[in-house]
């Protein structure tokens, strides 16, 4: 199934061209709006916005241009200005709608593709403000800030991949996930901060990359326009375009395309969150708060000195619900993982007493944003089967997956942030003092099934000082790998999806920093590419062996089988996928002390054999006891009882079938 995605030319229709337009001006009176996306609009239920607002290149009265659409209800006056008029702000005036929808429009005959341009307006009190376009689709590259016409022709060719996807990342499917920010994985000149690979590039060395490892999702850090590097794409103000610095929007299909593909999924970060104070963007757009609260208390946020979106606002719902609907629909996504949910929630997020208000019940909830990530699940479910939402979620805010039906916010996955802090505390702890620590390891089974959780590993812990993953393991350079493996097959073998970001695969040396590319010359060495196959062997394990995988959201695909070896600090556990006999058992040795002859007893099958070993010489390890035999008895026919023994080697984690 092929799929020819263009955003425009269109052919106005005989009745639309049949209204009475005024060629001898440099802006006909034209719209594309009709009475229902004015209502849908206001209401903040138009999830399509982006077929209306923006440059659009259209035909009308044979005649192409670019039709132009922006929203500024406090303006007093908007012209469109560029480098096609010399920035002249009286020669393109737009006209603003009789409704008082605060929609300005126009269509301006033979405009170019890839013409710079930015609204000039005039607004509240006089002011005078150059904002880009809120809709654009392309972007200047960055110092640069204009907005650019632009006309997406693309023609899709996954359609085997959209048509079956549904399979690939349903709940009871293996989420493997890769996470990538395409500014610093690999660049074309390793140390210059400036020097990009576009999407093209990237794609040739990332597709093959990401298949070979085994992973079966990518995640992109935030794609979406952003003026400030530093920011790593979490401050944009280009909602509805792939950065310029990697190329076109086309190119980014590409990429997207080449994935599926290789039957690999792709997922968008998504900030809807906050966006910065940059002049050409969102905030105060038309000299008022119009994207923001105007209560500061609900509008600024402290954290990341930004502006928070007026979610009780119809027409900036609308705005927010389209944009991404828009990456679904345009770019054939499979999912979001929607970033800083918390304090979306939260009136109270990282405010002190006195610096926030209550909701109209006195709670800390923000009201209008609940309902509105209520309503985003919504329509990204039923518009676009076979995707998933992923919410970046750092409390205990309950239902964050429960369906909006029962009461909960709709999301498919959240990241488990608990089980993510309480496991680096734990092996960050010198093996020798671990089993004080045990229920620290163990107390994420006590609540895992409150929610549909991932696992992360993501990058916000190998920056700001908190050291690379490999640095994080205590001990000597031996020790610090084998305690990685470890903790790397303990992630994979936990139930929940998995989420890994670029570098640590390898055991990346140095904190992640945006400006350079990850150090891939460590590959040149043994214990580095040890450990990069590691990776590469725990995700085929996870992703060939249905016990891992179809019951990984249900209590009963998960069971302790020896927890009472504390001072030992071995723990074992069991993993069952839907058929009786897809077993398989974990056993975790977390000091560096070998264990001969070690004996546990369990119920199911008396023949076990070895089909992991963490140890072994290939992935960096010593190899000890590798090859060896399991020896079984049964000691309760009746009740299947068997008793297993092996030897365990130091700092490990075998997996047994």
């Amino acid at each position: 199934m092929r799929q020819l995605y263009t955003t425009m030319p269109r052919k106005i229709t005989k009745e639309e061209s049949d209204l009475f337009i005024d060629t001898s001006k440099s802006v006909w009176n034209f719209s594309l709006f009709k009475d229902y996306d004015i209502e849908n609009f206001q209401r903040g239920t138009h999830h399509k916005l982006y077929q209306l607002f923006g440059a659009h290149a259209i035909k009308l009265l044979n005649t192409d241009g670019y039709y132009f659409a922006v929203w500024a209800p406090n303006a007093t006056y908007i012209s469109v200005v560029g480098d096609f008029n010399q920035w002249n702000t009286s020669s393109h005036p737009l006209m603003v709608r009789l409704d008082k929808s605060g929609i300005w429009e126009g269509f301006i005959p033979h405009i170019a593709e890839y013409e710079n341009y930015k609204y000039f307006i005039v607004g509240f009190n006089g002011i005078e403000l150059y904002k880009g376009d809120p809709f654009a689709i392309h972007w200047e590259l960055r110092p640069a800030t204009s907005s650019k016409t632009k006309e997406i022709k693309f023609e899709w060719k996954d359609g085997n991949w959209m048509r079956y996807r549904k399979n690939h990342n349903s709940l009871d499917a293996p989420w493997s996930v890769y996470e990538v920010q395409l500014a610093s994985w690999m660049k074309p000149s390793p140390n210059d901060r400036d020097s990009f690979n576009s999407f093209y590039e990237t794609s040739k060395q990332l597709v093959p990359y990401v298949k070979k490892m085994g992973f079966t999702h990518v995640e992109f850090m935030p794609v979406m326009e952003y003026p400030y590097d530093a920011s790593w794409g979490y401050q944009g103000t280009g909602y509805f375009a792939p950065s310029s610095r990697f190329g076109i929007p086309e190119d980014f299909m590409s990429m997207v395309e080449a994935f599926h593909k290789e039957h690999i999924g792709v997922i968008l970060d998504w900030v809807p969150s906050h966006f910065p104070a940059d002049i050409h963007g969102l905030y105060m757009f038309d000299g008022t708060h119009t994207y923001e609260y105007a209560d500061m208390r609900k509008g600024f946020h402290p954290d990341w000195n930004s502006y928070i979106f007026n979610y009780a606002r119809g027409e900036v719902r609308s705005f927010l619900l389209s944009n991404a609907h828009y990456w679904f629909d345009y770019y054939h996504i499979d999912g979001m993982r929607v970033d800083a949910v918390s304090s979306m929630l939260r009136l109270d997020y990282s405010r002190n007493e006195g610096e926030w208000e209550p909701n109209r019940f006195g709670g800390n909830g923000n009201l209008e944003a609940i309902s509105l990530i209520k309503e985003l699940n919504e329509m990204v479910y039923l518009d676009f089967p076979g995707v998933q939402m992923i919410a970046e979620e750092s409390t205990d805010w309950p239902g964050v997956t429960e369906m909006t039906i029962n009461e909960g916010l709709g999301f498919g996955m959240k990241w488990m942030m608990g089980w993510m802090h309480d496991t680096l505390d734990y092996f960050k702890t010198d093996p020798y003092f671990r089993k004080g620590d045990q229920n620290k390891f163990t107390f994420s089974m006590a609540y895992y099934y409150d929610e549909n959780f991932m696992l992360p590993l993501s990058h916000d812990e190998v920056v700001h000082g908190k050291s690379p993953m490999i640095y994080k393991m205590p001990g000597n350079e031996w020790e610090k790998f084998a305690n990685l493996r470890m903790l790397y097959t303990y992630m994979y073998t936990h139930p929940g999806g998995k989420l890994l970001f670029m570098g640590n695969e390898f055991g990346q040396t140095t904190e992640w920093n945006f400006e350079t590319e990850l150090d891939w010359r460590l590959l040149q060495y043994p214990v580095h590419l040890g450990m990069q196959e590691c990776v590469k062997q725990l995700n085929n394990l996870y992703t060939s062996h249905p016990a891992l995988y179809e019951l990984q959201f249900d209590p009963s695909g998960f069971e302790w089988v020896d927890l009472n070896h504390r001072d030992e600090c071995v723990m074992i556990f069991k993993r069952k996928g839907k058929s009786k006999k897809s077993r398989m058992i974990v056993i975790l040795n977390m000091t560096p002390v070998a264990r001969k002859n070690w004996k546990f007893v369990t119920k199911g099958k008396e023949e076990w054999h070895i089909i992991f070993n963490s140890d072994e010489k290939k992935f960096g390890g010593a190899g000890k006891f590798e090859g060896q035999e399991i020896t079984t008895e049964s000691v309760d026919k009746k009740d299947k009882q068997v008793e297993i023994k092996l030897h365990l080697p130091p700092l490990s984690a075998l997996v047994l079938q």
